[in-house]
């Protein structure tokens, strides 16, 4: 594996960063991403692949099961890096984005599969209530349609954790922020975002429609959705 990822570096000096050198250089001076995304540590995942996005406009923030612990006194890595993006670097979005077949969740479902891994559980703790969530909806599941269900679950509980960090809570209040739970498809590389109205979970495209068809067929610079 080494090789190819130190292959892979080479190829990026040579044939990459030349194509967009001006850019890099412009980044190597400050940074404005549009938008937070949290998502999983799974190797699956690449949001910049999945949102077609150039470095500099995603402040990425990943770990098992896209969690976001509720704020509290204690400092961790993922308050650190939430209060900085939207303190500091004043993102206009957030996005907390879980995926099919997440070894996370599946965990949570089986806790005996990580029993002796005990930072692992207690981690996981955090998406306990989405569990009990499923449970009290939907009981008679089959197992993998209640992971299905549990993944939706859990990035609707994590987003609610989202708002008790004091900068998010501010800046949401006077819709400086916006806040986006989303589900991603790994195998059918399908997108879908929660609706408020609706409640439920729509394809990306359906969900911001408004969006989309303003943006289809033009640059960044031209689609007005910044």
């Amino acid at each position: 594996m080494m090789p190819k990822i130190t292959s892979g570096i080479v190829r990026f000096k040579s044939d990459v960063y030349p194509q967009k050198e001006e850019l890099f250089k412009k980044l190597a001076k400050r940074q404005d991403p549009e938008a937070l995304f949290i998502t999983c540590s799974d190797s699956r995942i690449d949001p910049s692949l999945l949102v077609q996005t150039e470095p500099g406009e995603l402040f990425i923030c990943r770990n098992a099961g896209n969690i976001v612990p509720p704020h509290s006194n204690y400092t961790g890595g993922i308050t650190a890096t939430i209060e900085y993006a939207v303190a500091v670097l004043k993102v206009k979005h957030i996005i907390i984005c879980g995926h099919s077949d997440c070894g996370a969740l599946t965990a949570v479902l089986n806790p005996e599969k990580v029993e002796d891994l005990p930072h692992v559980s207690q981690w996981l703790s955090y998406a306990k209530a989405a569990h009990f969530i499923v449970e009290e909806k939907a009981p008679n599941l089959s197992p993998e349609e209640k992971l299905t269900m549990l993944i939706e679950e859990n990035v609707l509980l994590q987003l609610q954790h989202l708002k008790t960090h004091p900068y998010v809570a501010a800046r949401y209040a006077t819709n400086k922020v916006q806040l986006h739970a989303w589900t991603y498809d790994i195998g059918e590389g399908n997108i879908k975002a929660y609706d408020e109205r609706s409640r439920s979970f729509l394809p990306v495209e359906e969900r911001y429609s408004d969006y989309t068809k303003d943006c289809l067929g033009k640059n960044d610079s031209d689609c007005g959705c910044k």
